[in-house]
């Protein structure tokens, strides 16, 4: 069952179902990798959370899961390229095999900063498994091996995307209207 879209968006891109479809399509895609490997996957909070919860549920091996979160945004609605650590790992990662699970990738300066990271820890193989990708605002180059949809420039909230810490729990992905962040 699918919401209604609310007032303040101005389309739907991404439908509960062709979401639904995508996250069991790299479910399966990620099993068949990781399948003999010591896998833990990494959510970034609070993005990536709903996509992470549908993702993991897909996927038929033993893992682990643990979750970061980092800041590079605040209220705002772009990245200011200065990233801290909020929340850091409970879990040692040296010689396991990492999936990192994100929300977005735009400019790839929050997740440049978390692989590098990740990889002074010195685990076997960091991924990059994101539900969008939004190649037009990249300053960094990131390599995202695993990719749900790529997006135009355009500011997006639902299933875990927010704006100021709403519209998250959306079962699509929609485009804000822009008078919603600029005023």
């Amino acid at each position: 069952m699918s919401r209604v879209m609310g007032p303040d968006l101005e389309k739907i891109i991404i439908s509960q179902e062709q979401l639904e479809n995508r996250v069991q399509e790299l479910g399966k895609q990620l099993t068949k990798d990781y399948q003999d490997k010591q896998l833990i996957v990494i959510g970034i909070l609070r993005g990536a959370t709903i996509f992470l919860a549908d993702l993991v549920r897909e996927i038929d091996l033993q893992m682990e899961i643990d979750f970061m979160a980092v800041s590079s945004y605040g209220l705002a609605t772009k990245s200011s390229g200065v990233v801290r650590i909020i929340k850091d790992l409970e879990s040692t990662i040296a010689g396991r095999d990492v999936l990192i699970v994100e929300d977005i990738v735009d400019s790839g300066l929050t997740l440049k900063y978390i692989v590098e990271n990740l990889q002074s820890r010195k685990p076997n193989s960091i991924e990059i498994c994101t539900l969008l990708d939004k190649p037009a605002r990249r300053v960094e180059g990131i390599d995202v091996k695993y990719n749900g949809f790529v997006i135009p420039d355009e500011f997006v909230v639902g299933y875990g995307l927010d704006y100021a810490e709403r519209y998250r729990n959306l079962p699509y992905i929609g485009v804000l209207k822009p008078e919603i962040y600029t005023t």
